[in-house]
């Protein structure tokens, strides 16, 4: 499992101080803090910064990269923004994301075109949000296979079929699920990523449902996700889920979790 850590947010009040004092100390340590709970990447999101967001997100790439060996997930739905802080990543970073949304697409592309970049591919087009497993479905084939004709290649394309909350539609987790199981299918060779708290937008003991849905994404093929690494639960529940799962040989990456204490949690 890959893990974009998720903290480094403007749309969470005291980072969006931080980030808007340029506090380059709180902001590394969150950083650091992620890097060591286990985090691949480090999102970096300065979107409620109309106007500053490029400045800002620059910044909070340098900073990051200033503490940890660890590359950025450029989080902005502003291909200008994520062009500028390309420039200043040292390394191959993830950029959160495409989409089939024709601004965006027609103007990221140019952008990622033939490049090394992990490319988050959102299920969003001009016609909305999908609701349904077929409706992912198809957004995910035309984006894929624009991306792949844009000489990206598939182990850097990472498709977010797009969680809803489950308090909107009593079927939604499972469309959602069964998405993930079909673009593995469809797919071989694709990752597959998502937001997973947004599940439980709206409904009490999130941190509960975040967990089991986690473990449910696993069984069906999830293998990166946006998250809080610092939640030591759910990162237990993610290395006992792929060891059930398969997914971890000879229980090696959970017998390092344990001794490493990581499941000394409540």
């Amino acid at each position: 499992m890959q893990i974009v850590g998720e903290l480094i947010n403007a749309s969470r009040k005291k980072v969006r101080e931080d980030i808007k004092e340029k506090n380059k100390e709180k902001i590394a340590d969150l950083a650091k803090e992620q890097h060591e709970a286990g985090a691949d990447f480090i999102d970096v999101n300065a979107g409620t910064f109309v106007g500053k967001e490029e400045e800002y997100v620059k910044w909070l790439v340098q900073t990051v990269q200033e503490k940890v060996d660890t590359p950025c997930c450029i989080d902005s739905p502003d291909p200008k923004v994520v062009e500028e802080a390309v420039k200043v990543h040292k390394g191959v970073p993830m950029v959160n994301s495409i989409s089939l949304e024709s601004d965006r697409y027609n103007n990221l592309i140019p952008v990622i075109r033939g490049t090394d970049m992990k490319i988050i591919a959102l299920c969003m087009s001009d016609e909305g949000m999908p609701y349904t497993k077929d409706d992912r479905m198809k957004i995910a084939d035309k984006l894929v296979n624009g991306l792949l004709s844009n000489n990206i290649d598939i182990k850097n394309i990472y498709v977010d079929p797009l969680v809803q909350p489950i308090g909107s539609g009593d079927n939604l987790g499972m469309e959602f699920l069964n998405s993930i199981e079909a673009i593995h299918k469809e797919f071989e060779g694709i990752n597959t990523i998502c937001g997973l708290s947004n599940i439980s937008f709206g409904i009490p003991k999130r941190k509960f449902a975040n967990q089991t849905f986690m473990i449910m994404a696993i069984t069906k093929g999830l293998n990166s996700a946006i998250l809080n690494p610092l939640d030591k639960k759910m990162m237990a529940n993610i290395v006992a889920a792929e060891m059930l799962a398969g997914k971890d040989q000879f229980c090696g990456k959970y017998m390092d979790a344990y001794r490493n204490g990581l499941f000394e949690v409540e």
